[in-house]
């Protein structure tokens, strides 16, 4: 398909919008005033006149051909005056006529929905006013306009209790016993790379120890600890304990209100791990099985059984973790909605604290894409989702956090859901932006945010765990900006 931009380069949403309808197809982009071609095409044109704005969209597919145009006033403001929001309504209207399909999120693409939520009600407007918002400006369905006010209401009081001054810590563990076929994080088999993780811990206790020196020059005051990787236990009990040891003689932990770690995949967990975690502060663990069901943990190249999940989760309580989440997917090759609403409902049995459930997101670097297998674009994820959430909310969870990724199956989400009173303060603050978060370790991205002058910027660290090691001290003067976001806050 060929889009055509006219007056305007709104390439990025325009592009988005089309994706909803036509997924994992490659576009060509022409700016032209002229339509020359003989492809299946989008025409974008933005024309200013004296006292208003036409926006006008043609869309040819399939043979068929539709357009559709809109007029801006010269004195109307806000969401009616913004450009790229009415041109990609106007777009979507046009291919959901044309398909036949449409998206419970309307033309809303990017990744963090409810912060629009919280913003309408920061700014005054009530339940009715920001649903219709939602379905009039944004297309949105009742269903996911109720989700995404419902997920705001669950975050309210840890929004509420949020200090001004306050970060939390990411530590990265990159590093996986075997990469899973839909998996796109920088993380990296340990069976290939086991001779660089002494060097990483090494090199990541170094840069905990630095930041920890420029936190308390800074002033500033932690607040959540979050292990994430990758699979934080493919390390050894030792080197966790060296790790967390390490931030503990960093920090001051004295306000510390969360510590999580992603224990992750229940073939790398162990007594010996989960005691040490747990004498070290940690109180919130993940175990995640991503299914219930070993056909579909064979074909995702997971190497571990449904059994091996059921005995970690057992010995985590025995131990006496009292905060455990679980990550399932929605759309795996080879699920089917009855396998899929067996790990629910075996899930609701178990009552972990958390329950994650995820939408497959297709992305480029991941196996499953490059092994150009289409059927997985065909799996009821729909389905899926709408079977775990009526569910969940029956046991009694609540969605708290929900984001969004590129290329998800049905243009879906990810959805946190938890039992009131357990809801992890990290995801919820990353998720709405709210939060400074400092990041170590390879492929952590440092958030550095000041909410009151509506700024965000981000540090990057090196990708891979090589590159980490090998050009450490360059990226520990990465550092510095750090200092600088906070000279220029003051």
């Amino acid at each position: 398909m060929t889009l055509i931009f006219s007056g305007n380069d709104y390439k990025y949403e325009l592009e988005g919008i089309i994706k909803l309808f036509i997924p994992a197809s490659l576009f060509n982009h022409v700016y032209s005033n002229r339509i020359d071609t003989d492809d299946d095409y989008i025409y974008a044109r933005e024309r200013k006149y004296k006292g208003y704005t036409l926006l006008y969209v043609i869309a040819s597919y399939n043979g068929k051909r539709l357009h559709k145009s809109h007029i801006i006033r010269a004195g109307d403001t806000g969401l009616d005056a913004d450009c790229e929001l009415i041109m990609s309504r106007l777009l979507y209207m046009l291919m959901q006529r044309l398909t036949g399909k449409s998206s419970g999120w309307g033309v809303i693409t990017g990744i963090r929905p409810v912060k629009r939520v919280n913003a309408m009600i920061s700014d005054g407007m009530d339940k009715e006013e920001i649903t219709k918002t939602l379905k009039t400006k944004y297309l949105c369905s009742d269903e996911k306009c109720e989700l995404s006010y419902l997920t705001a209401q669950i975050q309210k009081n840890a929004l509420d209790e949020l200090s001004k001054n306050s970060f939390s810590l990411y530590v990265s563990v990159p590093f996986c016993p075997t990469r899973c076929s839909y998996c796109s994080f920088v993380s990296q088999s340990v069976e290939g790379t086991m001779k660089l993780i002494p060097e990483y811990i090494n090199k990541l206790c170094e840069e905990i120890r630095y930041t920890g020196s420029l936190v308390k020059k800074l002033g500033l005051r932690l607040d959540t600890v979050y292990f994430g990787g990758g699979t934080p236990t493919t390390f050894t009990a030792p080197q966790l304990e060296r790790i967390m040891n390490t931030i503990a003689e960093s920090f001051d932990m004295s306000a510390l209100r969360e510590h999580t770690i992603e224990a992750g995949r229940p073939d790398t967990i162990t007594e010996d791990k989960l005691k040490t975690i747990k004498a070290l502060g940690c109180k919130r663990i993940s175990i995640n099985p991503q299914t219930l069901n070993d056909n579909v943990l064979e074909a995702i190249g997971r190497k571990h059984t449904t059994a091996q999940f059921y005995e970690s989760f057992k010995l985590a309580r025995r131990i006496g973790f009292e905060c455990i989440n679980t990550d399932i997917i929605a759309g795996l090759p080879s699920d089917t909605v009855e396998s899929f609403k067996h790990t629910i409902d075996e899930l609701i049995r178990l009552s972990p604290e958390n329950i994650t459930v995820h939408t497959l997101s297709i992305k480029r670097s991941a196996r499953i894409n490059q092994s150009h297998d289409r059927t997985v674009l065909d799996n009821p994820a729909s389905e899926m989702v709408s079977y775990a959430s009526e569910k969940l909310l029956e046991a009694g969870y609540r969605p708290y956090y929900l984001y969004r990724q590129k290329n998800m199956l049905d243009n879906l989400e990810n959805i946190g859901w938890t039992k009131p009173g357990y809801e992890s303060l990290y995801n919820i603050y990353i998720m709405e932006e709210v939060q400074t978060i400092l990041a170590m370790g390879a492929g952590a991205s440092t958030k550095l945010v000041d909410v009151e002058n509506k700024r965000l910027e981000r540090v990057f660290n090196y990708k891979f765990p090589l590159e980490y090691n090998k050009h450490f001290d360059l990226m520990l003067k990465k550092k510095d900006e750090i200092e600088d976001f906070y000279a220029e806050k003051e």
